[in-house]
């Protein structure tokens, strides 16, 4: 006699529930480009979406408290020239988003506390190298200000954004670039690309650690890294069948498991948990987001469910953990957006009796500080992304860093310099513009960068007056470049004043002289009837005793009676 034994799991009961749609945002644009992207991102604080915008491309940026119908006026982010395809939030700072377009730039930018009360088109930093579109942003998941960018140039970027520098190239891609994803301490990347193979690459040195083929079919495929290692992909067979992949790193090209789906055609998004372990494959055109259990024993990635809606998603993003509601059992958070505007939220929820912290469902998960900085990661060095517990609810500590640490200069939180940069040499932070004065004060990462120059490099720096981390010598030439800047922009409003009104007065004398012109000529226009010759007598006087009525008579006084 057999029988089945069930497989002992917290999350076999996991389900989703979809808020009212009143506790969801309405009449939403979503992008309509073809670009395989979320086209979504969240964070604690913000949704950010691509939209739909005429002359060039812009995202939303919504509060979470900004529910209900959108209006179609709303504020945007729109400097881009080209459509946006992908944007991502910096996970050291909540305020920060990157955006990658069809303009071949990639913009960083900052977000005030309550939203958008107006359009921005002012970035913080413009991160130009790429040649093609952009279409991948990714912040590293530790280090402080680096962020990775792939292009239709076949060209992986890693920057340096706090000095707008250019840390790695690396071109060993024959083709398009479909996905790229950090493993957890940021020490290696794996990327997949059109020709079908799945990379691992050394992020610093550009070096090929691993190769292999992905998924035989020609689509798009997608792939992660998992926590402690492993790599999942998902892709198409050779009948355009969906499916996905379990593989180690040392064995690329011999998957652990291989698992066909269905014969959908919409690309599937791998979103992880790193704290479950849950895997949630959501597909472009699909109505299900299916979640699966990554677990140690056979058959190693476990179906769970899946949550069905009637309509088909176009976009999809994932809240980090520390957004959500612990006290509700909440393991996952879903912005879903259709193609009628709606963006429904879906909780993935564990069925609990008690009301209490639930410790096996919420380990310490990723925090918004970062380990280390951009120039440390670059020599070298790696770490693990800092961890914060849950229990309590979560509070932001970059907030309470602020208030007691002194930050120095970072180009996050202060504008780019628009006139020529001091060159800073590689591995080395740039120096900030003093033009921060005008900046929102919110710090944009929790970082330093410290401003050097080659004269003072090996002796020690002078003493200077500090205020709220802006040299006195910079804020007074930032002064007196304001006030010239300000006189010329008079002097420019002054000319173009007094050429409107020449225009204008020019115009008004024109559109005078035309009406004139007009009565003038109007019996001229008109038919006339043929003249009358009047005849005049003796003396020469006419019988009308006039020699014209100024209308249509004609007199000739030149002719006799018996010549008429």
């Amino acid at each position: 006699m057999s029988f089945r034994v069930v497989r002992s799991s917290k999350f076999r009961h996991v389900y989703g529930q979809a808020l009212k749609r009143e506790q969801c945002y309405d009449n939403i644009r979503v992008s309509k480009s073809s670009w395989d992207s979320t086209f979504c991102a969240v964070n604690p604080k913000f949704l950010a979406i691509i939209v739909e915008s005429a002359g060039g491309g812009a995202f939303i940026v919504l509060p979470h408290n900004k529910v209900g119908r959108i209006a179609a006026d709303h504020a945007l982010v729109g400097g881009h020239k080209g459509p946006v395809l992908d944007i991502s939030w910096c996970p050291h700072n909540d305020n920060v988003i990157a955006s990658g377009s069809e303009d071949c730039v990639v913009k960083v930018w900052q977000i005030p506390d309550g939203g958008l009360s107006r359009t921005i088109t002012e970035p913080v930093v413009d991160l130009v190298y790429h040649q093609r579109r952009v279409g991948l942003v990714l912040w590293h998941p530790s280090a402080l200000n680096v962020l990775l960018t792939a292009g239709s140039d076949n060209l992986i970027v890693i920057w340096n954004v706090g000095t707008g520098e250019v840390l790695v190239r690396i071109e060993c891609h024959p083709d398009t670039i479909y996905s790229a994803c950090w493993n957890w301490d940021g020490s290696q990347l794996v990327t997949t690309c059109k020709d079908k193979k799945i990379r691992i690459l050394n992020p610093r040195s550009g070096e090929m650690l691993a190769e292999a083929i992905a998924h035989e079919g020609s689509k798009a495929t997608r792939a992660i890294f998992l926590r402690h290692g492993l790599i999942f992909t998902t892709g198409f067979n050779r009948s355009s069948e969906r499916q996905y992949s379990l593989r180690a790193p040392d064995a690329l090209g011999d998957p652990i498991v291989m698992v066909d789906l269905d014969t959908s055609n919409g690309v599937m998004f791998p979103l992880y948990d790193p704290d479950t372990n849950l895997i949630y494959l959501c597909g472009k055109g699909d109505s299900v987001i299916r979640y699966f259990e990554v677990t140690p024993e056979q058959p190693f990635v476990h179906y769970i469910n899946q949550f069905q809606t009637p309509d088909s998603q176009r976009a999809i993003g994932l809240m980090p953990k520390r957004g959500c509601d612990v006290s509700t059992c909440e393991l996952a958070r879903f912005y879903r957006l259709n193609n009628s505007g709606l963006c429904q939220v879906i909780s993935m929820i564990v069925p609990r009796k008690s009301e209490l912290f639930q410790e096996d469902l919420y380990p310490d998960t990723l925090a918004d500080e970062a380990s280390i900085s951009a120039e440390d990661w670059i020599s070298g060095s790696d770490a693990d992304p800092q961890l914060v517990s849950l229990k309590g609810g979560y509070v932001s500590q970059s907030q309470s860093t602020t208030l007691t640490v002194t930050k120095k200069s970072n180009v996050l939180d202060k504008m780019p310099p628009r006139g020529p940069k001091s060159g800073p040499v590689a591995g080395a932070t740039a120096t900030t513009t003093a033009s921060s004065a005008t900046s929102n004060g919110a710090t944009a990462a929790n970082g330093t960068t410290q401003s050097t120059s080659p004269a003072n490099t090996n002796s020690q720096q002078s003493e200077t007056v500090i205020i709220s981390g802006v040299a006195e010598q910079a804020l007074t030439d930032l002064r007196t470049k304001f006030e010239d800047e300000f006189r010329k922009l008079k002097a420019i409003i002054v000319k173009h004043e007094n050429r409107i009104r020449s225009l204008e007065a020019t115009m008004k004398a024109m559109a005078d002289r035309g009406a004139t012109d007009a009565t003038d000529s109007a019996p001229l226009i008109t038919s006339t009837p043929s003249p009358t010759i009047v005849g005049t007598n003796q003396t020469g006087t006419t019988h009308d005793e006039q020699h014209g009525d100024g209308g249509s008579h004609y007199t000739n006084t030149n002719l006799a009676p018996d010549e008429v």
